[in-house]
């Protein structure tokens, strides 16, 4: 069991936490963090001190920041988007005979925090003696509600333990927190912002205290306000102050021993970029007012029925091995939070569970995140795209800047500008704008939404179409090249005819032209016509996928397997390479920062032979040294498709693990999304062999030896999917709608509602497995001793 990890007591529907570490307070904030996908709170405790970082975030809300360059070129970004720390109302201060609940001083009797996926809340109790001898115990409930979307709710509780105490309670409403300097060069880390808040308004009503403030420069509108219902014992009283960063209630009584006060704290946000302050005020007071009238125990109540009706969907099964199976449903739940009430905004990297990456949005939504919600929580996959969609002009504006048509997507952003300053790993991986449209079309494949393909995913599909026709060129052979660009793989750049990106072109391309011809007339007010859809196809249909006939595997991209193998041996104590190396060195050299013909093989697995992702995998799996958290899941699925089903099991715990042992040593700035949804599509895609090649599904399970069991669902065409894993045979069962098309290990058959089918399993081929890059091996799940717990 990892240091890392917050406690060796595993349950597969918690993360429980029973020793405290300051060391590692700043990961476990990022762990039990709570989300909507509008609003983020880190897990900080309740009395704000001691922390790692503190975080509080409304998805959408940045500071502007110009972007530093020695020297300028045409077409750099100017700007960069910071996201912002915003209002803290976690915090619930607590004085005991005027001594501050501290647990860096007198006596931390006992501590407990958990994390409950499906109760989404995160529970407390901590027992505390006093430098003066005063023991009480602290408890606290916290969530983040994902039925009232502007809504977030603390239930708290003190009770003294051995004698009478007078107690003071400070609940706060903080802005422009001093955030921790960070003595990390990681390029990974985010810009530090100083005191981006600035006070249009503070007030406050008895219980109830509201402060609205501007970002310094984006002039962003950001509302907060608390409001709270006390119990407790005749005598106690409550008063309120504010200033312009700080708005307290606060609540005075005498408890005798046995006794409890309760404080019920009720939060609210909202933000404009367009409203005026009164209506931004009156935005988070009226949900205030209906939080209030719903009250904590419908709050939680709601919460847990609308968890209840996402895992009915979503949960994915694993017997055998706990601790996969918690990391597991822990990955689901962090991927459902950074989406389920986004409506319309970006998904961030970390979510809203840190700052890291600067809280931009990359392809790693389209690519790792959608897929899940996709297939479990389809309204949320379709306002991720929706968002994508609404950021079209800008878009279209940065492909004029580089003279080219249609739309670039940009490689990260929060609002839709372009805010990468590094051109070669940035506007060069032109790739995002075909796994934008890659989400479209499975989207549209799963769901049938045609309402969303005729408003939002054909523009989105035509223009992208237009971005890859003006990018590429015909050369004198007809062979459509696309030169220039940067793939998945960042320790490649600037390349020609990138697999990877090649084939989601190809995709992108075709489905464009299916898209137009489904709906003839919003192609014709889209501007379409026959000519550019017979250009597309001609595109498509001749795109060059560079092959070396003299090792017999595909190039990742033109002329890569010639050149220079990258020395592992003399680098294995320099991990990730990014840290150490010039990427001048990295361009140059056969290694892989991460997967890339290997993802293509799994995206675009109908473009080669099973033979080919064979001798594919062997050779660039010798040279991929994963520093990337976007590695191990696809390498999880290509493996078990190629036969390595004990080395995908690896891969699996691997992504699954990436926050919970914190494997990259950087979760205190966030938790890993990609990578968490990673590991379900590590289970669906990779054990479960689940393909969506062109909406047509189908699966080839298989499990490792130390599994017995998978079972996974799937939501799609407006059915669910019940899909049961043994190492004899697999199931299938249809909960409703159909019939439905599917085939297991080539075999196609029709599944009806109530009609399941079992099939058997065929046994993997007996293969070697392949080797890694010298100290980039996965560890062996095999005969692994953390695989018990609690049930």
């Amino acid at each position: 069991m990892s240091a890392r990890r917050p406690s060796d007591e595993l349950h597969p529907w918690e993360i429980r936490e029973s020793v405290l570490d300051l060391e590692l307070l700043a990961q476990r904030e990022s762990v039990f963090a709570l989300s909507n996908g509008h609003i983020g709170l880190r897990g900080t405790f309740d009395e704000g001190e001691p922390h790692g970082l503190p975080g509080t975030y409304l998805n959408g809300v940045y500071e502007t920041r110009p972007l530093p360059y020695a020297e300028a070129g045409y077409g750099f970004p100017e700007d960069g988007q910071t996201v912002v720390n915003v209002t803290n109302g976690k915090v619930i201060r607590l004085l005991v005979d005027d001594e501050p609940f501290d647990i860096r001083y007198g006596d931390l009797l006992s501590h407990r925090r958990v994390l409950d996926m499906r109760a989404g809340t995160l529970e407390r109790e901590a027992e505390w003696r006093s430098p003066a001898g005063q023991a009480v115990r602290v408890r606290s409930v916290r969530l983040v509600s994902l039925v009232q979307r502007s809504v977030a709710a603390v239930l708290w509780e003190v009770e003294p333990l051995d004698g009478p105490a007078r107690i003071v309670v400070q609940s706060e409403l903080v802005a422009n927190e001093v955030q921790p300097e960070s003595p990390s060069m990681d390029p990974r880390a985010a810009a530090a912002l100083r005191a981006p808040l600035v006070n249009e308004f503070a007030g406050a009503l008895e219980e109830r205290v509201t402060l609205v403030h501007r970002t310094r420069v984006s002039g962003l509108l950001v509302g907060a306000a608390m409001d709270h219902a006390v119990e407790g014992p005749d005598g106690t009283a409550t008063h309120s102050e504010v200033e312009d960063d700080l708005g307290r209630v606060t609540v005075v009584t005498d408890l005798r021993e046995g006794s409890t006060l309760r404080l019920e704290k009720f939060l609210a946000y909202g933000w404009s970029a367009e409203r005026s302050l009164p209506a931004v005020r009156d935005q988070v007071e009226a949900a205030l007012v209906e939080a209030r009238h719903a009250g904590w125990d419908e709050l939680l109540a709601s919460q847990r029925e609308t968890l209840d009706d996402f895992w009915a969907g979503a949960d994915v099964e694993l017997d055998g091995d706990l601790e996969i199976q918690q990391a597991v449903r822990f990955g689901i739940f962090h991927t459902m939070q950074a989406g389920a009430r986004a409506e319309r905004r970006a998904i961030p990297a970390k979510g809203l569970t840190g700052p890291g990456y600067d809280g931009h949005a990359f392809w790693d939504t389209e690519t790792f995140v959608l897929p899940l919600l996709t297939y479990s929580l389809p309204h949320a996959a379709a306002a991720a795209l929706n968002w994508r969609h609404s950021t079209l002009p800008l878009a279209r504006e940065r492909a004029r800047t580089l003279n080219l048509g249609g739309a670039a997507m940009p490689w990260r952003t929060i609002a839709g500008e372009e805010c990468s300053a590094y051109w070669p790993a940035g506007t060069a991986a032109f790739h995002v704008s075909a796994d934008v449209a890659d989400a479209v079309i499975r989207y549209v494949h799963v769901t049938d939404d045609r309402d969303f393909e005729r408003e939002a995913g054909i523009e989105l599909l035509v223009e992208t179409a237009r971005l890859w026709h003006s990018l590429g060129h015909h050369d004198p052979g007809g062979g459509f090249r696309i030169d220039g660009v940067t793939g998945p793989d960042e320790y490649s750049a600037v390349s020609d005819n990138n697999i990877y990106t090649n084939l989601m072109a190809q995709r992108n391309l075709l489905g464009a032209a299916e898209a137009a011809e489904r709906h003839p007339e919003r192609a014709r007010e889209l501007g379409v016509d026959d000519e550019e859809v017979a250009a597309w196809v001609y595109a498509a249909r001749e795109v060059r996928i560079p092959y070396d006939e003299r090792l017999g595997v595909h190039e990742q991209s033109d002329e890569f397997t010639r050149h220079q193998e990258w020395d592992f041996e003399a680098t294995v104590d320099h991990y990730p390479l990014l840290l150490h190396f010039p990427y001048f060195q990295l361009y140059r050299k056969q290694v892989l920062k991460q997967p890339d013909l290997v993802l293509a093989m799994h995206l675009r697995g109908d473009a080669f032979t099973d033979e080919q992702k064979l001798r594919n995998f062997d050779y660039y799996e010798r040279r991929t040294v994963r520093d990337s958290s976007l590695s191990a899941c696809t390498q999880a699925v290509m493996a078990a498709e190629v036969g390595y089903v004990e080395l995908a099991y690896d891969y699996l715990a691997e992504a699954a693990l990436v926050d919970l042992d914190d494997l990259n040593s950087n979760t205190r700035d966030g938790v890993h999304i990609a990578s968490l949804a990673g590991s379900w599509i590590a289970c669906v895609a990779g054990l479960g062999g689940m393909r969506d090649h062109d909406g047509h599904l189908s699966f080839a399970p298989r499990l490792p030896g130390d599994l017995s069991r998978l079972a996974f669902r799937l939501c799609l065409h407006g059915s669910r999917l019940v899909v049961e894993v043994g190492h004899e045979q697999a199931s299938y069962e249809l909960h409703s709608g159909g019939p439905l098309e599917v085939s297991h290990h080539g075999r196609p058959f029709v599944l009806e509602p109530g009609s399941p089918v079992t099939l058997p399993v065929p046994p993997a081929p007996g293969r070697e497995r392949p080797a890694q890059p010298p100290g980039r091996e996965p560890r062996s799940r095999q005969g692994d001793a953390r695989r018990s717990g609690a049930g």
